[in-house]
Order: structure tokens, then C-alpha cells, then sequence
């Protein structure tokens, strides 16, 4: 990829006058509201079979138990609760779990610091997030590689331009060249100063999502962050059925100080859980309810979403696959659990095998992301950029992806018959035998009827010819270069901006480098 230039860089602290100056002149790069559907739900069991599943759920509970592991005062507070505690295995009695479930919210604002792109995760909204996790990035250019803090900011400006993102997301690549034990504050600086959407905490250590609590700090206001949700996090649960310490003690961090923590079981069927499809959402709830219900013992009412991230097995190779009717089953399944428990429902994504952003990666993405929807789901993490299985963070599979993002938004409309949807004026004044190009109705509608890609190619085969026989990812290439080369950072207050990178510098300085 081609260097480009942070933008906004330190400036002097206390210009007032500056800061306001800098606010009317910034460009603002237009975002979409996040998705408030208007059409229904796919539900795929009957209420017989989500009974089953519920109380098969709470047996496992019962009677198997979950393990948590390394964490002394989760097996205290459990005891307290009345749970059944030996060892590390917690044995939750019938009810409980669901009982303390009942104080998390089914709503909850994730501010952002531009008000204007706050998202309501939960009810029938969906709030859309870009990749996380990869240790490698590709490109046209460049091919397969290690992942650098360069890429992550570029990611992060990618993110803040695309206008069918509403959230900056967490890792959305793994800057391998900065120290293991550092990474998470360069990649919250990056989110804090390159964006102004809201983004995820960091959890790979509890110290590391008290950063990011003391980091929400300097950007919000402590007070602020203490009475309002500025981060969400997510915290996966080992299937099957172990919480660690290390995922644990950042949930705790997060609910103690009131920041929204995704509870998702990682489950690979056929490996991580059973391979039926009752088996594995069996799991996924008993997982859910004891990791959503910890959340509750340690701060009740803080806020939580229920995940689930499912995939199937290739039996040939142990490879995982995506975008199969299995992964399906099980997150419509899940949308309909999620929902009787009174959660937001995290899954989805645009999933794919594939090793490069071609026919393969289309098909099963385009499957996942059309499954989400319909699912039901309320954060929906990886929703551009994902290649390889997750392993890679793909340049231009993110700005392909991003681009069909907006016939989510226009699925999940619905259909209008309001009197100008009706169009009995159009069809009056055409008539039989004319045409509508001409006619005032499609005048009147003609700039907002479709929804229109900004990316993929519908130009005559001539024309197609004489400008190179471009493909999509040719094509996604030249759009990134222009996107990056376009980019300018959000406005931003200049004190603020020096007392995060002073925080940064101290904290990176306290501690020597670590590369594991």
C-alpha cells in the first residue's frame, strides 16, 4: 500500500480558538445511520423446539457445570450467588443463570465522540462492524504479509470513510511489529484520533482493558464514561464450556465500570461443540447464560450482548467453512434465543474460506451477510474486510465488503405503499405502451430509488474493454489508493489529543518490550 499520511497531527494544547476553527473546516465523511429494521425476523424453530434447547441448556448448567479457570473471586462470587463450587467447576441450579441474566439491559446507546455517530445496539437495530483479529493483511500489491501498526491505521481510516460502517471496531488487524504488551494503546490511539465512530476495548489482559477505561477517560471525561457506554469489548468464552481468567478478568474490568461486553461462545462445530445444529445452540446457551450472568454478579445492570460466532468443520480437512446452511440453522437459532432472553444478539459477519477476495469469498460472504440480517442480529462484528477464515485483514475484500453493507441497509427498509410508493400517478400517466424514464415520477424519485454501488462495474463491454477489463479487485484496489489518498482525520481537541499520546508515551515507557 502506498503511504499516506496521518492526518492531524500534535498540536499546540489550549487553542480554543483553533480547535473551532478546525471543527468548520474538517471534512466529514458521510455515515449511515445505523439499521433500523423494518422487516421481519427469520425464525427457523418452533416454540416446542426452542423449550427443548432452553432446558437442555440449563441441564448442561446443572448438571456438567462450566469451568472457570485462574479466578479465585469468580468461584467466591458464584458461591455467594449459589452455585455448586468444587474446584473449578461451577454447577449453576435451574433458574439461576436466567434469573440474573434478567438485570442486563435489552438496549443500550455506545457513544461515540461525534454524537451524531452514536449507535442504539439492540431491539431491531444493527450496528455494523469491521474485521478483527488478524494477524495478517493482504493486498493486490503487496500479496500476504505480517500485519503493521501502518496497516492498522489504515484500516481504522478506511473504517471512518466507508459509509455503511457505523463503528470503528477493535482489532482490526494485529500490528505485529509493536511490542505484544503495548500494541493495544497504539491501536486505541489509532481509533481514538483517526475516527470519530465508536470503537472496541482491548481484552487480551485485564491491565490492557484498564487502559482502555483510563484512555475513554481522556477522550470522554471520567465522569461521562462513569455514567454512560463508550467502548464495547468482546470476550470469548474457550468452548466448550470454559471462561479463563485472563478473557474474565477483562469482562470485569468492563462491567465494573459500566463498558458493554460481548459474551461469545467460539465454536467450531463438530470440534468446539456437537455436530447438530440443537447440540451446538445447546452450548452456545449454556455458555451465554453463565457468561452473561457472571457479568451481572460483578456489576448488575451492566451492559452485554449475547454472541455467537459458529462455524462448521470441513470433515476432509478440519478446516473451517463459512457460509454453510449448518452456520445458518444455528444463527437464526440463536437470534431467536437471544431474543426470548432479552439480549442484543451479536453474529454474522462476512465470513469466507477463501485466500483471496474472488468468486469463492463473494458467494460465502454474501450468504453470511444476508443470514445476519435476517437473523436478527444487533452488533454484527467482521462485517467487511474478513479473508482466509480470519486470518487475514484483506485491503480490498474490506472496500468490496463495505460496499454491498449498503443493500443491508436497503433490504432491511421493507417495502413502502405510502401514496408516492404506491405510484398509480406514474402508472396513469404512462399508460400502456409508454415508457417511465420521462415520466415525473421517476424524476421526483430517480436520485434515491436504487440503491447504487460505488464500486462494481456496470459500464457498457466496450467501455469496460477500453479502460483495462478491470475485475473487483482491481477495481476495489484503484478505490482504496483513493479512499487513503482522500482521507482527513475528524477534528479533534488538541488538549485531549496530546494527554492520550502523553498517556501512551508514559505507559509504553514503564514497561520493557514484549513480543509474547
Amino acid at each position: 500500500m502506498s503511504d499516506t499520511e496521518q492526518g492531524g497531527g500534535r498540536r499546540a494544547r489550549g487553542g480554543g480558538g483553533g480547535a473551532r476553527r478546525a471543527e468548520r473546516t474538517a471534512v466529514s465523511f458521510e455515515t449511515a445511520r445505523f439499521i433500523e429494521r423494518n422487516i421481519p425476523n427469520f425464525e427457523i424453530l418452533n416454540d416446542e423446539a426452542l423449550s427443548i434447547i432452553e432446558w437442555n441448556a440449563e441441564t448442561v448448567l446443572e448438571e456438567i457445570g462450566v469451568n472457570f479457570v485462574e479466578n479465585p473471586a469468580a468461584l467466591e462470587l458464584w458461591k455467594a450467588a449459589g452455585a455448586d463450587v468444587r474446584g473449578e467447576r461451577v454447577r449453576i441450579p435451574r433458574g439461576l443463570a436466567r434469573k440474573l441474566c434478567a438485570t442486563a439491559p435489552k438496549t443500550f446507546t455506545q457513544h461515540a465522540r461525534n454524537p451524531a455517530r452514536n449507535v442504539e445496539i439492540g431491539g431491531r437495530n444493527l450496528v455494523l462492524a469491521p474485521v478483527y483479529g488478524p494477524p495478517f493483511v493482504r493486498d493486490a500489491a503487496g500479496g500476504r504479509r505480517y500485519a503493521t501498526i501502518h496497516d492498522f491505521q489504515n484500516f481504522v481510516k478506511l473504517g471512518y470513510m466507508s459509509k455503511w460502517l457505523h463503528h470503528s471496531g477493535g482489532t482490526v488487524c494485529e500490528p505485529t511489529d509493536v511490542p505484544v504488551n503495548k500494541r493495544h494503546l497504539d491501536m486505541l490511539l489509532a481509533h481514538m484520533t483517526l475516527s470519530d465512530k465508536p470503537y472496541m476495548g482491548s481484552v487480551t489482559e485485564p491491565s490492557r482493558a484498564a487502559d482502555s477505561v483510563e484512555m475513554s477517560k481522556i477522550l470522554f471525561g471520567s465522569d461521562f464514561v462513569d455514567q454512560n457506554t463508550v467502548m464495547t469489548s468482546l470476550i470469548n468464552i474457550n468452548s466448550p464450556l470454559t471462561f479463563d481468567g485472563i478473557m474474565m478478568g477483562a469482562l470485569e474490568v468492563f462491567a465494573k465500570a459500566n463498558q458493554a461486553s460481548i459474551i461469545s461462545p467460539f465454536i467450531v462445530g463438530g470440534a468446539m461443540a456437537p455436530v447438530t445444529v440443537a447440540g451446538t445452540l445447546t452450548q452456545v446457551l449454556a455458555e451465554v447464560l453463565a457468561g452473561v450472568a457472571y457479568s451481572q454478579l460483578v456489576r448488575a445492570g451492566a451492559p452485554v450482548i449475547m454472541g455467537a460466532f459458529v462455524t462448521s468443520i470441513d470433515m476432509n480437512s478440519g478446516a473451517p467453512t463459512f457460509g454453510t446452511p449448518e452456520a445458518a440453522h444455528i444463527t437464526y437459532g440463536a437470534g431467536q434465543l437471544a431474543r426470548r432472553l432479552g439480549l442484543p444478539y451479536r453474529s454474522g459477519g462476512a465470513f469466507c474460506g477463501s485466500k483471496l477476495p474472488d468468486a469463492q469469498a463473494a458467494y460465502e460472504t454474501a450468504n453470511s451477510l444476508n443470514m445476519a440480517l435476517l437473523a436478527g442480529v444487533n452488533f454484527m462484528l467482521h462485517a467487511c474486510g474478513w479473508l482466509e477464515g480470519g486470518l487475514v485483514s484483506s485491503y480490498e475484500k474490506f472496500v468490496m465488503d463495505a460496499d454491498q453493507l449498503g443493500t443491508l441497509h436497503h433490504l432491511a427498509k421493507g417495502v413502502s405503499v405510502d401514496d408516492n410508493a404506491q405510484a398509480m400517478g406514474a402508472i396513469r400517466e404512462v399508460g400502456p405502451g409508454g415508457h417511465y424514464l420521462g415520466c415525473q415520477h421517476t424524476q421526483d424519485n430517480f436520485k434515491s430509488a436504487f440503491w447504487r454501488s460505488d464500486l462494481l462495474d456496470y459500464k457498457p463491454f466496450e467501455t469496460w474493454d477500453e479502460e483495462g477489463a478491470r475485475d473487483t479487485q482491481a477495481l476495489a484496489s484503484v478505490r482504496v489508493q483513493k479512499m487513503l489518498g482522500d482521507y482527513q482525520a475528524p477534528a479533534m481537541d488538541a488538549g485531549k489529543r496530546e494527554e492520550l499520546e502523553d498517556y501512551v508515551a508514559r505507559k509504553k515507557a514503564s514497561v520493557p518490550d514484549a513480543f509474547l
